[in-house]
């Protein structure tokens, strides 16, 4: 055979193997979701969903998992063996590396069914059985109006909580609150044909609003996801991402006035979405990049002296507590009047002029008792919120010195995870991440859409800023946290490594 004709045979190969080429270099995506609701345990409002995302491309393929759930291990349903279990059947019966699987709680409150585990190996089997070519676009949205930072900055230089587990510190002790992170991280996966196939969304908020009828829910989020797949049609999946939540509740959080409805916050949410979603762009082919790494953050040494100091200051203010002739029946005609009839509140004014004249002070007397016991009485009280929330954070800080105590070594290993898809970073942590850190990761990210998902392959509880780890008031976030303050500048070291390898 001449040179020619092998010149030809080779062009006529090539021009074969092109299409091929083209194809292995197009990313592939399939999504399923499958119900987890438990329908035997409350009354269901609207379900729970375990969501799987495979993702395929000539070098790598990955899997993101999310479930409407509290936690990944530790609180709730999913157990601790359930991240290990999944991963552990994905790798046997796909040849999915576990390295290559995340999953995600969306930190909901609702409770799933005791099956959980096979459901969401399910929803990827069902996923890896549609997947097909997709076109990949990245962006970003905004929603600021359907949460608030719950730390509360005091006077004092002390930080404190919104929570419904205890009181909140008087008005006239702010100072100031923390801030929030209104971004919406967006992956929009298109298939070949310009219809939407998923959605991915990254957010920072507690899905923990509530129904009116307080039944089983997926909260803020599985509104927001409904509308996204109501709007968006033709079976599209909406699949949310936790951010850094740790410090954020839903907007109006302790309102008394109105019955608690996720609905029209998770509505904003899905909505605004939306909206970013028309402004994202997809195009052919789409990197798929995935770093995992398991780093060893130091456990907290310095619970016993912050347990004693809560025990001190029990101390102290139960000795503040004064007696008074008041009790709850008796205070509040009195408190009532005196506060609306400051200037005669026990009787109309012709009697205290009556009295003046008479040279009498039966009544002036009787208002100066009065609102000396008043005062004892609502200072009482104040003392009362303190030592409620100095309790409820005690009992949480002499749960993690149990379980430090017992772990048996001075470390916990958490696993970060770092992905890339197209233009779409994720850098990932095992725990409830509080704002500022993500906030803080973004800023310092090469790639511009960088964004952080907590409560990601585990759950290690709340992992606040060493600043707040430190808090001298005592907040959920510094007491829920088995960690030592040097955890952070560990974690950031290992992000920013990851981050430069995607």
């Amino acid at each position: 055979m001449n040179s020619r004709r092998l010149a030809q045979l080779a062009l006529a190969a090539a021009l074969l193997l092109a299409p091929l080429a083209a194809e292995a270099a197009q990313l592939q995506a399939g999504a399923a979701k499958v119900d987890i609701t438990d329908r035997d345990a409350a009354p269901v409002n609207d379900p729970l969903y375990a969501k799987a995302l495979v993702l395929r491309s000539d070098a790598a393929t990955a899997v993101i998992i999310t479930l409407d759930a509290v936690a990944i291990g530790e609180l709730g349903r999913v157990r601790n063996s359930f991240l290990p279990n999944v991963r552990g059947r994905l790798e046997k019966e796909l040849q999915i590396r576990p390295s290559h699987v995340l999953i995600n709680a969306s930190h909901c409150h609702g409770i799933v069914c005791e099956d959980v585990e096979q459901r969401a190996v399910e929803a990827v089997k069902a996923a890896w059985r549609n997947l097909a070519p997709v076109r990949v676009g990245a962006g970003r949205g905004r929603e600021d109006r359907i949460m608030e930072n719950r730390r509360l900055q005091l006077k004092d230089g002390r930080e404190a909580d919104v929570r419904h587990a205890y009181s909140l510190p008087r008005d006239e002790d702010l100072a100031g609150i923390g801030p929030i992170d209104p971004e919406i991280g967006l992956l929009r996966l298109d298939r070949v044909d310009g219809q939407p196939l998923a959605v991915v969304y990254n957010f920072a908020c507690h899905p923990i609003q509530g129904v009116p009828s307080r039944g089983n829910t997926a909260d803020i989020i599985g509104f927001a996801s409904k509308a996204i797949e109501e709007n968006l049609g033709g079976g599209a999946l909406a699949i949310f991402l936790q951010g850094c939540a740790g410090d954020i509740n839903p907007v109006i959080y302790k309102d008394v006035h109105n019955p608690r409805d996720a609905e029209p916050l998770g509505n904003m949410l899905g909505l605004s979405a939306l909206r970013a979603l028309k402004t994202i762009a997809t195009r052919d082919g789409g990197e798929l990049e995935v770093v995992n790494q398991i780093i060893a953050l130091p456990r907290a040494t310095d619970l016993e002296q912050r347990i004693a100091r809560i025990e001190a200051e029990q101390t102290r203010l139960l000795r503040s507590l004064k007696g008074t002739s008041l009790n709850y029946k008796t205070i509040l005609p009195p408190f009532v009047q005196y506060q609306t009839f400051a200037d005669f509140p026990s009787y109309a004014s012709h009697r205290y002029l009556h009295e003046k004249s008479l040279g009498r002070e039966g009544l002036g007397k009787l208002d100066e008792e009065n609102r000396a016991n008043m005062e004892r009485y609502i200072q009482n009280i104040h003392t009362m919120e303190e030592l409620t929330r100095l309790q409820v954070n005690m009992d949480l800080l002499k749960k993690h010195q149990v379980a430090n105590a017992a772990a048996g070594k001075p470390v916990v290993d958490a696993e970060v995870m770092g992905m890339r898809i197209g233009d779409f970073v994720l850098i990932t942590f095992p725990g409830e991440l509080t704002v500022q850190i993500g906030l803080d990761i973004k800023k310092r990210a090469p790639a511009p859409l960088t964004f952080v998902a907590g409560c990601t392959n585990g759950y290690l509880y709340y992992a606040p800023t060493a600043k707040q780890r430190n808090n001298t008031g005592f907040a959920q976030e510094d007491c829920d946290c088995l960690l030592a303050p040097q955890w952070q500048q560990i974690y950031d070291q290992a992000v920013d490594a990851i981050l430069k390898k995607l």
